[in-house]
This record gives C-alpha cells, sequence and structure tokens, in this order.
C-alpha cells in the first residue's frame, strides 16, 4: 500500500485574500476553485510542481476558528517549502516584502529561512544539501 499526505487544510480569514497571496506573493499555482455554498468553496493552492502536497484553504466558519487564523501551531513553524534555489525565491519574498522572521542560515542539511504568510504563520523556505534528507531519510 502507498500513501502520501495530498493537502493539509489552512484556516484563512478570506478566501480571495488569501488565494492573492498565495498566488501573486509566492507564486503558488491556484488548483481548484469551487463554490460549494454560498459560503463554503474548496480551494486548493500549492507549488508549480505536479506532485507533493497542496494547501487546501479552509475560510474560518465560526469564531473559534477565527481565533486559529495564523496561529494553527502555536507559535511554530507550520509548512516547508523547498525549492532548488534558495536564493531565487529569497529574493522574491523580499521583493514581495514578505516578513523574513528569521535571516537565511547553512544547516548541516541546507540552507534555510522562515518567512511569516499573510496570516503571521511560520514557514521554511529551504533548500537542502542531499535530495534524501529532503524525502525523508536521513541516512
Amino acid at each position: 500500500m502507498t500513501q502520501h499526505i495530498g493537502q493539509i487544510a489552512l484556516v484563512v480569514r478570506n478566501y480571495d485574500e488569501a488565494i492573492k497571496f498565495y498566488t501573486e506573493k509566492l507564486n503558488f499555482v491556484l488548483f481548484e476553485d469551487t463554490v460549494l455554498t454560498e459560503t463554503k468553496r474548496w480551494v486548493v493552492v500549492g507549488p508549480s510542481g505536479k506532485t507533493g502536497c497542496k494547501l487546501l484553504l479552509a475560510k474560518a466558519a465560526n469564531d473559534r476558528q477565527l481565533s486559529s487564523v495564523g496561529n494553527q501551531t502555536g507559535g511554530r513553524v507550520f509548512l516547508f517549502l523547498y525549492t532548488d534555489d534558495f536564493y531565487r525565491d529569497y529574493q522574491n519574498l523580499i521583493d514581495q516584502q514578505i516578513k523574513i522572521i528569521r535571516e537565511p542560515s547553512t544547516e548541516s542539511y541546507g540552507t534555510v529561512a522562515v518567512f511569516a504568510d499573510l496570516y503571521g504563520n511560520l514557514w521554511d523556505l529551504i533548500e537542502v544539501f542531499n535530495e534524501k534528507i529532503q524525502r525523508g531519510n536521513l541516512k
């Protein structure tokens, strides 16, 4: 049996502002935007690659969910954006005036910086030195 995580739900305040941020500032692709009801849509964004996990943008439906927007993990890095050109994508973050939380550093596994999305969720931007690390095989 083969398994993989296809999508992660990210609670957002507003569908359209989230789509705009991810597609215009991070250059993600809008894979799907389907109206389900008057208040609910199925919105999927992600990096342009055909494989890998996507984000399901889930609009907060009540006060409890709204209070979690931007803090789904209690302030820890939540999402990991792997790249084949760290400095190209880091420069895009700067050009798009995206908040940098931790400047680039070289670690044993690669080059990494931490940035915040429009809601404050923390992301690692990572270019790994060894493809095995990216796949989760640390041997």
